[in-house]
């Protein structure tokens, strides 16, 4: 009995909207919805199936009798123009020799072909699991980057909290708890360095006098001075109320420090302005160094040193800077 075309139409658009129909000769009969939306210019009816698709395998196939032997074998094909989209097909050959009914799909070019041609689930099969996959694939990637984003979220927030505990928030500088991972850290290193203990000489009487937003005023304006006066790798922490560290990486030459340290303190005697009224405060500073008299273990032994050398400033008129020497605990007792 032959079989009419005509009568399969219909329903293979609707169960396998990616087919072609092709008589004997290659000639193609009929052509899928699907397939259509993706060459919309194409004349599918009487075009040669060669013509439009290129045929990668079976690798053997040189003609449409070829092709109606591969019944039942999977076709790797794709279109011959721009973009040339992966296609997978079968071959159900007609009866009587009439020709072949071959189906298509997307295979794992989908996700391309969804984006060169702007499918919807209209385009696929009702029993097709393309859309399923995809939608699967669409989840999967919105849960990636959902996560992606919670992560960098939570990088940040890490970050932002780390950084919160390290920082002195009146001034911006290292706090304590910073300043004593840092020299920790430098002590385990085994590299020289120097640790400056600077104390403001008369920051009682600003805040006595002109109220603590004055004093705070003075203080902005101090971590100001000592962060211009440093290096981009050295710390500068606060310590305390009016009590600042710096610590100097690699440096231990005394006559580059007492330049520091000179530049410093004449900075911070300049008049701070508050308002309509002046600070006027100097500054007194104490320095020790790694390994001035012996390895240094501990950075208590290294700040009680700079603290002890600071003392001996303050003793001897403010406004001045001393090196820690063995001895000074004696002279600052007395």
């Amino acid at each position: 009995m032959k079989i009419d075309i005509l009568d399969f139409l219909g329903i293979s658009d609707q169960i396998c909207p990616m087919h072609v129909v092709i008589d004997a000769e290659g000639k193609i009969l009929a052509a899928g919805p699907t397939l259509k939306k993706l060459r919309p210019e194409t004349e599918w009816v009487g075009s040669s199936f060669f013509d439009i698709f290129d045929l990668s395998r079976p690798r053997w196939v040189q003609s449409t009798a070829d092709l109606i032997k591969t019944a039942g074998s999977k076709l790797h094909l794709n279109f011959r123009e721009a973009p040339q989209t992966g296609l997978k097909g079968v071959l159900a050959p007609l009866p009587s020799g009439q020709g072949a009914f071959i189906n298509m799909s997307f295979g794992i070019s989908v996700l391309e072909a969804v984006r060169d041609y702007d499918l919807t689930s209209a385009d696929f099969s009702p029993t097709d699991l393309t859309i399923e996959m995809l939608y699967l694939v669409e989840a999967k990637s919105a849960a990636m980057e959902a996560s992606r984003q919670l992560n960098l979220r939570l990088q940040g927030a890490k970050i932002a909290a780390e950084e919160q505990a390290f920082t002195d928030t009146l001034t911006g500088l290292k706090n304590r708890r910073a300043m004593d991972h840092i020299l920790n850290r430098l002590i385990a290193s085994g590299r020289d360095f120097a640790l400056m203990h600077v104390d403001l000489d008369f920051f009682k009487e600003v805040n006595d006098t002109l109220g603590h937003a004055a004093g705070d005023t003075v203080l902005q304006h101090v971590a100001k001075l000592m962060v211009q006066c440093t290096r981009q790798n050295d710390t500068v922490a606060r310590v305390g109320g009016d009590e600042f560290v710096l610590i100097f990486e690699g440096l231990v030459d005394r006559i580059q420090l007492s330049g520091i340290a000179r530049r410093l303190i004449s900075s911070i005697e300049e008049p701070i302005p508050f308002g309509d009224r002046s600070c006027n405060i100097s500054a007194s500073a104490g320095t020790a160094l790694s390994s001035a008299f012996a390895a240094v273990e501990d950075g208590a032994l290294l700040l009680h040193q700079a603290d002890v050398a600071l003392y001996a400033a303050k003793n001897a008129g403010r406004a001045r800077h001393f090196f820690y020497q063995p001895g000074m605990e004696g002279a600052e007792a007395s």
